[in-house]
């Protein structure tokens, strides 16, 4: 039996960077375009059951508001049919509303909350 040599791959020839005429190596630089994360609104619904002073306890804990602020989120719900309470990437904002959804499940209250993209 005749054994054969191992065949080597071919290399791929080597680019040689851009050079000037002093000799000296030039190299370009490509700027990358990165988007910004696309944001989601976290948006609560008014019901006819959740009182009022609950909606803004849970605005104020969960979206760090103050008193006042969270007061005018909750009347524009009230008076709207529902109003955003803040605006974040797409993980944060799921996590705002699985906490808003489970603290009213705890309080037995209707109260619902959801989050959609920002146009």
């Amino acid at each position: 039996m005749a054994t054969k040599s191992p065949v080597k791959p071919p290399v791929p020839p080597v680019q040689q960077p851009a050079r000037d005429d002093g000799g000296s190596v030039v190299l370009e630089r490509r700027t990358q375009k990165v988007k910004p994360p696309q944001m989601y609104q976290v948006v609560m619904l008014n019901d006819d059951y959740t009182p009022m002073e609950f909606v803004v306890v849970v605005i104020q804990e969960y979206f760090s508001k103050d008193l006042e602020t969270a007061t005018q989120i909750m009347l524009k719900i009230h008076l709207d049919g529902k109003g955003v309470c803040g605006v974040y990437t797409k993980d944060v904002a799921a996590t705002k509303v699985d906490q808003v959804l489970e603290a009213a499940l705890k309080a037995g209250h209707p109260l619902q909350c959801i989050s959609e993209p920002v146009e």
